[in-house]
């Protein structure tokens, strides 16, 4: 099935146009014609079955003719992240995590961050064109970089964890997680968070995890975080 993503699609609507990107590729690539079906979502948990009633030389008028809403997920993932020194490896997070599911993705500023500035608008085609490849309906949110101790500062998950590579007493996260609950996850940069970021994320409420005895990039920790929770859940 090829699924297309427009976020201005309404449950209630009877008719929907194709913005200029998806026009293009519904006409110029797939050649659809007239009274072709398509399936199209609008990100935030629904799934439209449409007929192409108009293919016109700029816009394409489609009608809805069902409307399915995507079961909502058991549990609830934030995974705060420290974005990585070489962009193409934060995308390939980002689309991973989409295609495994993840409701909400923030970026944090660490005291060892090499990466400094995030190219937002690019990581939300990431996710878009992720949600569209993996069939899901459910784009997840993704927030501007912040400052740790901001964010930390913030954050309001039921249960609240920070991953970090220090020799001292810690739980695995596939064991430190309730089924069907509410989750805040933290990933440190490639340098691992500091000692001062750890105590500070400790005096607020965070309890330390470990994903393994192996060393991981800061990517493939994330990953192993949101597959952890997506496994626990079948």
């Amino acid at each position: 099935m090829q699924l297309f993503y427009l976020d201005h699609i309404q449950p209630q609507d009877s008719h929907f146009y194709f913005n200029e990107e998806e026009h293009k590729h519904l006409v110029r690539v797939l050649r659809k014609n007239e009274g072709d079906l398509v399936h199209v979502t609008n990100g935030k948990g629904y799934m439209f079955k449409a007929e192409l009633i108009e293919i016109a030389s700029k816009k394409t008028k489609a009608k809805v003719l069902s409307v399915t809403q995507a079961p909502p997920r058991r549990y609830n993932l934030h995974l705060a992240i420290a974005p990585t020194k070489m962009n193409d490896r934060i995308e390939w997070f980002l689309e991973k995590a989409t295609e495994i599911g993840i409701d909400r993705i923030s970026f944090i500023l660490c005291d060892h961050s090499e990466r400094k500035k995030i190219k937002l608008e690019r990581y939300q085609r990431v996710l878009v064109s992720a949600l569209k490849q993996s069939l899901h309906y459910k784009l997840p949110e993704v927030s501007e970089l912040v400052p740790f101790s901001k964010f930390i500062q913030s954050a309001k998950a039921t249960h609240q964890f920070i991953a970090h590579c220090y020799d001292e007493e810690k739980i695995l996260l596939s064991q430190s997680i309730k089924l069907q609950e509410d989750y805040l996850l933290l990933i440190g940069p490639e340098g691992d968070f500091s000692t001062a970021e750890v105590q500070q994320a400790v005096n607020q409420g965070f309890k330390p995890v470990s994903l393994g005895n192996s060393r991981l990039r800061t990517e493939t920790a994330g990953i192993v975080g949101v597959h952890t929770f997506a496994l626990l859940h079948e």
